[in-house]
C-alpha cells in the first residue's frame, strides 16, 4: 500500500477526470436526477482525494468512483423527502441489477465495495454515458444551454470554468445549468439512448454540440487578454468525438467529425506567436503542426467518406485534408477545396458555408468571382453580425486595390465583436491598408 503523499496529485485528477462522465452517467440513470447525481459525484471526488492519497489509488477507480457516488446519492435522497418514492425505485433497480448478474449487495452496505458498473472498461463508453450525452442535447433544451451543460455534466468542468468560456457571469451560467437540469427531470427527458428511428435527427444535435465545444477552444470569445486558443476546451471536444466514435463506429459522421477536430486542432501551434498575436493559415510554420494528428485525420476521413453516405462533417474534414496535405499555402489545391464547398452546400445551404465557399472560389478563380458571391450575402444582411464575413470581404477589396473600401470592411469587422488576438489583428492590418 502506498504511503501518505505517495500519489501524484496529477495522476489523481486525471483518473477522477477520466471516470467523470461515467459515474455522473451511472448515477442519473439510477435517481433520474441529473442534479442529484452531479452533487453525489462530486462528493466522490471530495471523499477520493482525502482517502486515495492514504490507501492508494484503487484498482477499479471507476466501481469506486460510482458506488460511493451511489451511498451519496442515497444520502441526498434521503435528506430530501420529496424524492422518497425516487429512491426506493433507484434501490429497486440496483437490487434487480446485482440479482441478475448473481451479485450481492452487501458492497453497497459500508465501504465501497467490489460493484462493477455496466458497460465497457477504461477508455470506453457504456450506454448510461451515451444516454447522458444525449439527453444534454436533447431538443427540448435551450440549444444555448446545451454546450454548457455537456461541458458540466459530461466533461466535469466547474461552473466557473465555463462562465469564463462564454464570458458570462458565473451566478448566470449557474441558474442556467441549474434550469437545464430541472427541466431534464420535470420534463421526464429519457435517459435512454434514442433507438433507429430516432437516432439519426439526435445523433445530429449531439455531434453540433461536440463541435461547438471545439469551436469555442479554437477560436475562444474569453475576456479581454485571454488567449485565441481555449486548449482545454478542444481537448474535451476531440475526447467527446472519440469516444462517440467507439460506441458508434458506423456512422460516417461521428469518424468525419473526429477527423475534422483532429485537422484542425493539428495546427494549434502554429496559429499564434509567442505573445498571443494571430498568424494567418497561410503565414504559419507547417513544421508546428501535428504530424501524427494530422495523418491520423486523414485516415478517418478517407475511411468515412468510403462509407458512400457523405455529410457536413466529412466534406469539411475532406476540406481541412487539403490544407493538410499541401506542401505550402501556395501549393494548395483550391480548385478542389471550391468544388468540396460546392458540395458541402448542397448538404448545409447556409450563408457561412458560402461565405467560405467565396473564398474558396476567390483562391482557385480571382477575388471579383468570390467577391460577387460575398455582396450578395452581405446585400441580405443575414450576416451583419458574423465579423468573418467582413473580414473575407477587406481581404478581397485589399487584393483588387479598393483600400478605402476594405479598410471599411475591417471596421465593421471590429464593431461586430472579436477574440483578443483576433482585434489585433484586423486593427494592425487596417492600418497597413489605410497607409498604402
Amino acid at each position: 500500500m502506498p504511503a501518505e503523499g505517495a500519489i501524484d496529485s496529477t495522476e489523481m485528477d486525471a483518473a477522477l477526470s477520466e471516470h467523470w462522465w461515467a459515474a455522473v452517467a451511472s448515477i442519473t440513470r439510477r435517481t433520474g436526477d441529473l442534479e442529484i447525481a452531479e452533487d453525489a459525484v462530486q462528493e466522490a471526488c471530495a471523499a477520493a482525494v482525502a482517502q486515495w492519497p492514504r490507501d492508494g489509488i484503487p484498482p477499479n477507480p471507476r466501481a469506486w468512483l460510482i458506488t460511493t457516488a451511489w451511498h451519496k446519492a442515497v444520502d441526498l435522497m434521503r435528506r430530501d423527502a420529496l424524492r422518497v418514492a425516487r429512491e426506493a425505485e433507484a434501490a429497486q433497480e440496483l437490487t434487480e441489477t446485482a440479482t441478475a448478474r448473481g451479485a450481492s449487495l452487501s458492497g453497497l452496505a459500508g465501504t465501497p465495495g467490489p460493484y462493477a458498473p455496466t458497460g465497457p472498461g477504461k477508455g470506453q463508453v457504456g450506454e448510461d454515458e451515451l444516454a447522458l450525452i444525449f439527453a444534454c442535447c436533447h431538443p427540448a433544451l435551450d440549444p444555448a444551454v446545451r454546450i454548457g451543460l455537456t461541458l458540466h455534466a459530461v466533461c466535469g468542468l466547474r461552473t466557473d470554468e465555463i462562465a469564463a468560456a462564454f464570458v458570462v457571469p458565473e451566478p448566470t451560467m449557474a441558474q442556467r445549468l441549474v434550469r437545464a437540469k430541472r427541466k431534464i427531470r420535470q420534463a421526464g427527458i429519457p435517459l435512454t439512448v434514442p433507438g433507429p428511428e430516432a437516432l439519426a435527427e439526435r445523433l445530429n444535435a449531439v455531434l453540433r454540440v461536440v463541435y461547438l465545444v471545439f469551436t469555442q477552444g479554437h477560436r475562444s470569445t474569453g475576456a479581454a487578454g485571454a488567449g485565441l486558443i481555449r486548449a482545454d476546451l478542444c481537448d474535451q471536444a476531440i475526447g467527446l468525438a472519440r469516444q462517440l466514435r467507439l460506441v458508434l463506429p458506423g456512422e460516417p459522421e461521428v469518424t468525419g467529425l473526429l477527423a475534422l477536430l483532429l485537422l484542425t486542432n493539428a495546427r494549434r501551434a502554429a496559429r499564434t506567436r509567442p505573445d498571443g498575436s494571430l498568424i494567418l493559415l497561410a503565414d504559419q510554420d507547417r513544421t508546428l503542426w501535428d504530424e501524427a494528428e494530422i495523418a491520423e485525420g486523414e485516415q478517418l476521413v478517407e475511411s468515412a467518406l468510403r462509407s458512400g453516405r457523405p455529410g457536413p462533417y466529412q466534406l469539411q474534414a475532406a476540406i481541412a485534408a487539403c490544407h493538410s496535405t499541401a506542401p505550402s499555402a501556395q501549393q494548395t489545391d483550391w480548385r478542389e477545396i471550391a468544388a468540396l464547398y460546392r458540395e458541402l452546400a448542397r448538404h448545409e445551404p447556409t450563408a457561412v458555408v458560402m461565405a467560405n465557399m467565396a473564398v474558396a472560389v476567390a483562391m482557385a478563380e480571382n477575388p471579383e468571382s468570390g467577391l460577387a458571391i460575398l455582396d450578395r450575402l452581405a446585400a441580405e444582411g443575414r450576416l451583419e453580425r458574423w465579423p468573418q464575413l467582413h473580414i473575407a470581404r477587406a481581404e478581397l477589396l485589399r487584393r483588387l486595390a479598393r483600400r478605402e473600401e476594405a479598410a471599411a470592411g475591417y471596421e465593421l469587422a471590429l464593431a461586430a465583436g472579436l477574440p483578443a488576438a483576433e482585434r489585433d489583428f484586423i486593427t494592425a492590418r487596417m492600418e497597413e491598408t489605410v497607409t498604402g
